[in-house]
């Protein structure tokens, strides 16, 4: 908490809505006033790492305030604009002692808050009571001055950051099993996915069910999720990458090359070069297995990634636009499949209905794996849950009477 009021004022306030212990002594540099950063100002317009004494000193004090201050009192604009810089340059630091640096949002509503306010990755100023220079220096302004709307605005934002990242795993999962026949057809398989059909899975149907994830509801704990800081965790990370290409795409191209290899007689044109009209047919029926095979792994994948953690059976297919993707998914690929021109052009043939059939089970294996991954998965984060929960009753609650009266209740 920020305020120009006394200490003895911010500290009363402080303990009344639990942001320090109610009793008991303050540890170092909970509460910093003016006084304590009268000679902690750099002689700059920010703070600098020349090795100089002067910057010495100034990280020797902020890197302890960004940890263990909670309240700051009888300060000044430009101490607030400092205070934000502090938590940006010195904050977020990691196990690797490494800092990184937070993701300060500030709220205020009057003139002496405005430098703060331009600082600040995410600048607050209040619709109702906020001065018009607050207002012009904010990124957002609450219309209604509900704290609650933040937080609201906080949980949108996770949600198209998470739709985003779902979004772009799912694109990725095909990709694995539609560059492997090119490096199949140089040991001697007939090529199982041509260039047309490739086109046909990524802009015919994977682009328009990726843009369906912008409607896709949330998850009921995405607020219980650790914010991502957007310097160690890029949205397309190590897990996306592994989950897309050595997970969901080792399991489609699996699947795909089990169903290809369904097609009757292809085991005998392994190895060749030239094939007879009966056997480029046969080459046919087994590409166009595996392609169909490929579509609908990507509809096993679309339902998938819908949900981190969250059991599919609770969580539903409450996305109405999705739905509808998966939908016209399956029906363009019936048309490539069955209509005479398509079948020129992406070099399919018909297909009985039990070969229409038998690759369905791609969707049912991926979807039963996917359970038990999301079960292990929930089971992890709850083990994490109760760990933290025993050391915030154990260690936390006892020294604030108002959340011990919260837990109690």
């Amino acid at each position: 908490m920020i305020t120009g009021d006394h200490p003895d004022t911010g500290i009363a306030i402080a303990k009344e809505i639990s942001i320090i212990p109610a009793h008991g002594e303050l540890p170092p540099f909970t509460v910093i006033t003016d006084k304590d950063l009268a000679d902690k100002v750099p002689s700059g317009e920010s703070f600098v790492d020349d090795g100089s004494a002067e910057a010495l000193k100034l990280e020797a004090f902020w890197t302890q305030v960004v940890v263990h201050a909670r309240v700051f009192a009888r300060v000044t604009p430009i101490h607030k604009q400092l205070i934000v810089q502090a938590l940006q340059k010195w904050g977020g630091k990691q196990a690797d002692g490494k800092c990184y640096g937070d993701i300060v949002a500030m709220t205020g509503d009057g003139v002496n808050d405005a430098p703060a306010l331009k600082q600040a990755n995410v600048g607050v100023a209040m619709g109702i009571r906020g001065t018009e220079v607050a207002k012009d220096a904010a990124d957002i302004i609450l219309l209604d001055d509900e704290f609650s709307s933040i937080v609201h605005g906080i949980e949108q934002g996770r949600l198209s950051s998470e739709n985003l990242q779902k979004s772009i795993a799912y694109t990725l999962c095909s990709k694995v099993p539609q560059c492997m026949p090119n490096f199949m057809e140089l040991l001697g398989i007939p090529l199982a996915l041509n260039v047309s059909q490739v086109l046909a899975i990524d802009i015919g149907t994977d682009i328009w069910t990726a843009i369906a994830y912008a409607w896709q509801p949330k998850e009921s704990a995405l607020m219980e999720r650790k914010p991502r800081h957007p310097t160690l965790e890029k949205i397309v990370n190590g897990g996306v990458l592994v989950y897309a290409y050595a997970y969901m795409g080792l399991m489609q191209m699996v699947c795909c090359w089990y169903f290809y290899f369904q097609a009757p007689g292809i085991w005998n044109n392994l190895g060749k070069s030239e094939f007879t009209p009966e056997e480029a047919h046969t080459n046919k029926v087994a590409s166009t297995m595996y392609y169909y095979t490929l579509v609908v792994g990507q509809i096993a994948a679309a339902m998938a990634t819908t949900t981190y953690h969250e059991s599919l059976f609770k969580y539903l297919a409450p996305n109405g636009k999705l739905n509808i993707c998966i939908g016209m998914e399956v029906i363009f690929a019936m048309l490539i499949i069955f209509e005479p021109t398509s079948q020129g052009i992406f070099m399919t043939t018909g297909l009985t209905a039990k070969q229409l059939l038998m690759p369905w089970m791609t969707f049912v294996a991926i979807s039963c794996v996917e359970e038990i991954r999301k079960s292990f998965a929930r089971k992890a984060v709850h083990a994490r849950e109760v760990v933290l929960q025993n050391f915030f009753v154990r260690e936390v609650a006892p020294q604030n009477p108002l959340t011990q009266r919260l837990l109690d209740a």
